[in-house]
């Protein structure tokens, strides 16, 4: 195909298929990213099959599987952080409802699609070496997140105490998901997001008000 526009198929512009493509093979990635086994096929081809398109079509939108993979991983990290800061602005300005909040979607989005859980904590994905950067981009991406909220929501300045509280969190988030994920912690996910919003407030200084929706 030149370099001009994209010719329209079926109604479909050129541009509009290629983009569906492009979530295909997304999709596919996920799968195989993701899967309960550990990490699964992730070849060109083995991502060709799973989302029934020719390799022809996976060269349009990537140029190899590490490229597949990054884009896999960074749609998965701006949905997550998109649902989350979605659910904690539309609770009620208080840090015990805002902090449930946050991590009930985080808890119960890769309860509901493991894939996304094995693909952010697997012990077995963390081996490669190209969702192993991702993991440090992203959880960089996270602590400066929370610490903004943090400052955001008590109206202070940066300082040691946050940026510290902030790491720890993170950090300590992203340990407990990946035994839970792999069952060394045998708790539903509604007590898992009570134990660690209690975490949370006990960190800022706020009383959990166990059990208070809007407290």
């Amino acid at each position: 195909m030149d370099s001009g526009t994209l010719r329209t198929y079926g109604g479909i512009a050129g541009a509009d298929r290629a983009a569906e493509r492009r979530v295909q093979l997304l999709e596919a990635g996920l799968d195989l990213l993701g899967a309960p086994e550990g990490q699964g096929e992730v070849t060109v081809r083995g991502v060709c099959r799973r989302a029934g398109l020719t390799a022809r079509y996976f060269y349009e939108s990537f140029a190899d599987r590490d490229a597949l993979t990054v884009a896999v991983y960074d749609s998965v990290v701006a949905e997550l952080g998109a649902e989350v800061l979605a659910a904690v602005e539309a609770t009620p300005h208080a840090a015990p409802a805002r902090t449930r909040a946050g991590l009930a979607v985080l808890v119960r989005s890769i309860a509901e699609d493991p894939r996304r859980g094995r693909l952010l904590f697997s012990r077995s994905l963390g081996v490669s070496p190209v969702v192993a950067a991702r993991r440090a981009e992203s959880t960089r991406w996270f602590v400066d997140l929370l610490a903004s909220q943090v400052r955001a929501f008590y109206r202070i300045e940066r300082s040691p105490r946050v940026d510290v509280a902030a790491e720890l969190l993170v950090g300590g988030v992203a340990q407990i998901l990946t035994s839970w994920l792999d069952g060394a912690l045998d708790l539903s996910a509604d007590e898992l997001v009570e134990h660690c919003a209690e975490l949370f407030l006990a960190v800022a200084g706020e009383r959990p008000a166990r059990g208070s929706a809007d407290a």
